[in-house]
């Protein structure tokens, strides 16, 4: 495969954030791999992510995708929006992950948006964000792309 070394990030500030988002573009995941553990403060996604970095200076090829763990921990609440348990086959893609600072920081509320207007909103302490990608990666004949379809 490729010779990419898996990712280790963690997000303390927005930057931080905007590196995540960037990474985690396109990953997908189904409701099942959402976990929330309140007594921790914890909550994670298990997620299969495009791999972008791996796409530089590469004209066409095979694509890969890998198993990635993506968590925020000091979460104290999460809502979701457009996102349910109730079918465990649906897919999610997700599109970008935002902060949005309190009044007061270093608290505030990170928003997952979804393909489809899913959304979940955790309300946080603090930024803390980790990204680790494991070493299960394959091959996908499917590049996302956002551009409309023309009929």
């Amino acid at each position: 495969m490729a010779e990419t070394k898996p990712l280790r990030l963690i997000a303390e500030d927005t930057d931080d954030l905007t590196v995540i988002s960037a990474s985690v573009q396109d990953a997908v995941t189904k409701a099942e791999n959402l976990a929330y553990e309140a007594r921790r403060h914890r909550f994670s996604i298990e997620l299969n992510r495009f791999r972008w970095e791996a796409t530089r200076g590469k004209k066409k090829g095979p694509q890969t995708r890998v198993r990635s763990l993506l968590a925020f921990d000091g979460v104290l609440s999460v809502k979701t929006l457009g996102i349910s348990k109730t079918d465990p086959e649906m897919v999610y893609s997700l599109l970008k992950i935002d902060f949005e600072p309190d009044e007061d920081p270093p608290g505030g509320v990170v928003r997952l948006l979804f393909a489809g207007d899913g959304e979940l909103a955790l309300r946080v302490e603090a930024l803390d964000v980790t990204l680790l990608d494991s070493d299960y990666e394959w091959t996908t004949r499917h590049t996302p792309s956002h551009e409309r379809r023309k009929r």
